[in-house]
């Protein structure tokens, strides 16, 4: 394939996009400043996205889904982050606690667990990060012994989106202490009426408020041997080449979110007049406007790019999909503070969307490993050539 044939948006993806738009601009903008404003799931946007469909678009035909290929999915979460970024979380975190089952589950798991979760009958999430092992992946103290033909889970994760929301959950845990760093790892799916497990409080947070982060708490937690994805010790491994596939998403989070931005600056200097003319004549907001649509043009390059190596599982795609979402993070970090410097003192308080935006984006440079962890993996492709 040519490098000048890395992706094409073709019709069908246009008019997704004009799909997907409608809807968040009818049935998710509208509530988005409530759902940040009382840190409350946003159960408009859920509502509206089983109704189209779009809730988890990557779920294959076979499973009930729609099937939407890597950048259809990518598409749908810009769009819908353009509106709210906590709404967002819903079909791109349906994809990040997923994802292990498609690549690795057997297929009795995945004809159990993938339908509901297409029908939008069941989020699904992803525990990965604990307390003490946040980009050290591989210290997690979480446990799960066999007894008999089940597992018994014992530990804690951290941070995990939309918890006591979802009703299933990819949960790693390490199933041999002695086989090494990392080594021991396997994948379970747990679900929330699993007896023994509970969540923490919600966390209080600068953004997304509207999607709820806890902690996942597990007191010898009794699961079916048949809960395993893939073989034991597999697990690691398997969160890893998730993560390749999900940080595209979180790329697309962030591109939608500059996107509006942009968009909200764009309208308020057109209208906005300082000085006897609109303040958009000025050259140096012109040349601001200007820098940050070149921006955000450019990461959703990289970030099509790196979604169409999704869909493909390039052999670099580890290193396209980090690049993408860091990327496209900073420059989401970059272009919500600009448009909120546009709006100027407007731009600080809570009566614009700006300032929710730009609390929001920083996220974005977070989760699903930080920009350094980013910088990292992009760092180790690179040597090995």
């Amino acid at each position: 394939m040519s490098e000048f044939d890395l992706f094409r948006i073709n019709d069908d993806h246009e008019a997704l996009r004009e799909a997907v738009r409608a809807v968040a601009d009818d049935k998710i903008a509208p509530y988005a400043a409530a759902v940040d404003a009382d840190s409350r799931f946003p159960q408009e946007a859920n509502d509206a996205l089983v109704a189209s469909d779009f809730f988890a678009p990557h779920v294959a035909e076979e499973y009930d889904g729609v099937g939407a290929d890597a950048l259809a999915t990518c598409i749908v979460i810009e769009e819908v982050a353009r509106a709210c970024a906590s709404s967002s979380l819903i079909p791109a975190v349906n994809k990040l606690g997923s994802m292990p089952l498609i690549l690795g589950g057997s297929e009795e798991l995945k004809q159990k667990y993938l339908p509901p979760l297409a029908r939008g009958e069941a989020l699904f999430s992803y525990g990965l990060s604990e307390r003490d092992a946040g980009s050290d992946t591989a210290s997690m103290k979480t446990r799960a012994r066999a007894d008999g033909d089940d597992w018994v889970i014992s530990g804690q994760k951290s941070w995990i989106t939309n918890a006591g929301e979802s009703e299933f959950y990819t949960v790693l845990a390490v199933t041999d202490p002695e086989a090494g760093r990392g080594k021991g790892v396997s994948a379970f799916i747990m679900e929330k009426s699993d007896a023994g497990f509970t969540f923490g409080e919600k966390e209080k947070k600068l953004g997304i408020k509207g999607s709820p982060t806890r902690e996942l708490l597990f007191d010898d937690v009794r699961i079916p041997g048949d809960r395993i994805i893939g073989e034991p010790g597999t697990g690691l491994a398997l969160a890893l080449r998730t993560l390749d596939h999900t940080r595209v998403t979180i790329g697309a989070q962030a591109v939608g979110i500059a996107q509006g931005a942009l968009d909200f600056a764009l309208g308020y200097v057109k209208e906005r007049k300082q000085f006897g003319k609109a303040i958009a004549d000025f050259q140096g907001i012109q040349f601001m406007l200007a820098d940050m649509a070149m921006q955000v043009e450019a990461a959703r390059q990289m970030v099509y790019v790196a979604a169409s190596k999704s869909e493909r599982d390039d052999k670099d795609l580890s290193f396209f999909g980090a690049a993408a979402k860091c990327f496209a993070s900073d420059v989401a970090m970059k272009v919500t503070v600009d448009a909120v410097q546009l709006l100027g003192g407007y731009g600080y308080t809570s009566d614009f969307p700006v300032e929710r935006m730009m609390r929001d984006a920083k996220i974005t440079q977070i989760y699903e490993g930080t920009n350094q962890v980013q910088r990292i993996v992009m760092a180790r492709q690179l040597m090995k050539g």
